[in-house]
């Protein structure tokens, strides 16, 4: 009896989650934009001055022009994943999650991000090339490879 209560509660819970998952119009689901180069997004990181309030762990870039305010570190060692998806919507919608671990005057204003919106600026060949150069720059560290 306690086993068919068992499987009847784990197929209910999977029947939830399965209709929370969002796979409606504006679902990401398959969504995928094409490989891109590494050392062109190297490029575009400068040309689009990125490098002006950023700065890749393990990069030499140039470096900013003077300016007085917080530099945010991207890339190196980290815990959580940086999907592909993840730094596409941060690039695009840099307010959609504001970066932690700095002081929030110094990386937003209103409640949206400071980073400046590249969309009518960038092309989609850029976006992709400046995905792949900060993804190739993240190395993931497993929570059990802690200690």
């Amino acid at each position: 009896m306690l086993h068919k209560k068992l499987r009847l509660f784990l197929f209910a819970l999977l029947t939830i989650l399965l209709l929370a998952c969002d796979t409606g119009p504006k679902s990401g689901r398959g969504f995928r934009l094409p490989e891109g180069d590494p050392e062109k997004g190297k490029v575009a990181f400068t040309d689009l001055k990125c490098n002006e309030c950023h700065i890749v762990k393990g990069v030499d870039l140039a470096p900013p022009s003077g300016s007085s305010h917080v530099m945010v570190t991207l890339g190196g060692e980290t815990y959580q994943i940086h999907t592909y998806g993840d730094l596409v919507t941060s690039i695009i919608n840099p307010s959609h999650r504001i970066t932690r671990g700095y002081p929030k005057e110094a990386v937003e204003q209103g409640g949206k991000s400071k980073m400046l919106n590249f969309n009518g600026v960038m092309t989609v060949q850029q976006m992709i090339d400046l995905v792949a150069f900060l993804q190739s720059h993240y190395r993931f560290i497993p929570p059990e490879a802690i200690n």
